[in-house]
């Protein structure tokens, strides 16, 4: 059987590209096999975060996640600081990753270039080694990542092996997943960046009132043509929209050209405009009966108690190949 696991660092507001790019998918993954989805908030930490804002966007997120269809009965929910062996594995894995491969990661480079180095902590540079153990600790075949993720998932890979080589089978190889369609949703504002959690313009965020979503998307930035096709550089505003409609509608980028041949620009936003409405007001109204009610803690608890059972067996593994009593 599969051992799936996934999460979401609940630092910012969720946007509409994290619903495309992975809340919407994680219930597909509860029928493929066993599955763990947790919220990433010792990861939060790697950066400065409000403590308030920490604790409401987690409980957040575990509100999204059973919004979008994860069901507790398939799946295990939890938060990530609530099974200390996620810590406990870090402590240990950081010995076997190198300070040159660590420096090399995408992720690190960009973020650091926009602080000053004298406040880079070492949780940022460090980030792929909790990432690595938390993948690790649940014996993942199955990682399903964003693109820019990969790369992390590629040196838990190399971590896997090097560690394996020298104490013995003791660590699952996993592999990383990512969704075909609707992998990378750019900002509306700026369709050459990411949509990231910070532009207010430019992000959907899933809180967002449908009037709010409307406007933003009608107002999204396209080019001076008049033609709907996929074009990424030279037409990435009506790439990335033609992307949003395709996800949404479960159609191929293709046969979504071909719905909106002939089509203006105006027309062409108001579908799209429909088809994220369409989608994610049902989504607000189960979330909001989710968040009002006792029900996250339950979940919560519940899939923490799964997961240190999992988490604690490949804990106690690796202690006894390194030699810790």
């Amino acid at each position: 059987m599969e051992r799936i696991l996934s999460g979401i660092k609940p630092t910012g507001k969720l946007t509409l590209g994290n619903y495309i790019g992975a809340l919407r998918n994680f219930k597909n993954f509860q029928e493929q096999g066993e599955c763990f989805i947790f919220i990433a908030d010792l990861h939060a930490l790697t950066l400065p975060i409000d403590p308030l804002e920490l604790k409401t966007n987690s409980r957040d997120i575990a509100a999204f996640y059973l919004a979008a269809g994860l069901d507790p009965n398939k799946c295990n929910i939890f938060l990530q600081s609530h099974v200390s062996a996620h810590a406990e594995l870090n402590a240990i894995m950081q010995n076997f990753l190198y300070m040159g491969e660590l420096s090399r990661m995408t992720q690190f480079k960009d973020k650091s270039q926009k602080l000053n180095k004298e406040k880079i902590g070492l949780g940022l540079f460090a980030y792929p080694v909790l990432m690595a153990s938390d993948i690790l600790l649940y014996d993942a075949t199955i990682v399903p990542v964003g693109e820019d993720q990969i790369q992390h998932v590629e040196l838990t890979r190399d971590l896997a092996k090097r560690f394996n080589h020298r104490y013995g089978d003791t660590l699952i190889m996993p592999k990383a997943v990512v969704t075909k369609v609707g992998a990378r949703i750019m900002s509306l504002s700026d369709p050459t960046k990411k949509m990231s959690k910070s532009d207010e313009k430019g992000d959907i965020f899933l809180k967002d009132d449908p009037k709010v979503i409307r406007k933003k998307i009608m107002s999204a930035v396209t080019d001076s043509e008049s033609v709907v096709i996929y074009d990424v550089e030279n037409k990435p505003g009506i790439s990335n929209l033609l992307t949003i409609y395709a996800s949404l509608k479960n159609i191929t980028i293709p046969e979504a050209e071909k719905e909106f041949e002939g089509a203006n620009y105006g027309t062409f936003k108001k579908a799209v405009a429909d088809a994220v409405i369409e989608e994610i007001e049902p989504f607000q109204k189960r979330y909001q009966e989710i968040i009002a009610s006792n029900y996250v803690d339950e979940v919560l608890n519940r899939g923490a108690e799964k997961a240190k059972s999992i988490a604690n067996a490949t804990l106690k593994r690796v202690h006894d190949v390194v030699g810790l009593l």
